[in-house]
């Protein structure tokens, strides 16, 4: 079994990736390969909403910012972690731009993955973030996997990160949860049990 992370700050081995770097022990000590994938700091178009991925599930825009290589390396994963660093109180926008280009086209091919977020802030607005990250999980029938606490850390630099005791410990057992987890879904899919899918997708909107 393998957890891709996804480091989703400009800065490649800072603070959002020491506590990606935590949540990679709790996952491989338990069992469960861990791979941190930074995004760069190369810019990422924006959904444009066309649609055009509807039949594809791969975005238009091609492979120019690696959004589709992204989404094949999420589908091929048992679970996802992403982090972020917290700015105005919400993720980074080339992040955003990212995952939105690729649970548009792909969410699909995502479904009942364990999903766990991790942010990273000197203070405050992390909760917002995580909220906003949340949301790509439940949208896409993934399972959102808990810590002992909202899986956030505060400092401005990696060595402040380490010294803040509680994240990092939160950070480890978010990792060691989602390892439990996927043993547990692989249990339940030995013994034949298997998710329930609607036959038909019922789109409405709110134009009488």
């Amino acid at each position: 079994m393998k957890a891709l992370l996804i480091n989703g700050s400009p800065n490649e081995r800072r603070c959002t990736f020491t506590a990606l770097e935590q949540v990679a022990k709790g996952l491989e000590e338990n069992g469960v390969e861990a791979e941190i994938r930074w995004l760069g700091r190369e810019a990422v178009r924006p959904c444009l909403g066309c649609g055009a991925c509807g039949e594809t599930q791969r975005c238009v825009f091609g492979d120019e910012d690696g959004v589709n290589d992204l989404i094949d390396s999420i589908a091929a994963a048992d679970a996802l972690v992403i982090g972020s660093p917290v700015y105005y109180a919400g993720i980074n926008g080339s992040l955003k731009a990212a995952l939105d280009r690729a649970f548009f086209a792909a969410g699909s091919r995502f479904a009942f993955k364990p999903g766990g977020t991790v942010v990273s802030a000197r203070r405050a607005g992390t909760t917002a973030a995580l909220e906003q990250l949340n949301k790509y999980f439940t949208i896409s029938q993934m399972p959102i996997v808990g810590s002992l606490y909202w899986p956030m850390v505060h400092g401005t630099s990696a060595d402040e990160v380490l010294q803040d005791a509680e994240g990092v410990l939160v950070a480890y057992q978010l990792g060691a949860n989602t390892a439990w987890l996927l043993k547990c879904i692989a249990a339940g899919r030995e013994a034949g049990f298997e998710p329930t899918q609607p036959e038909q997708r019922a789109r409405t909107n709110f134009i009488r």
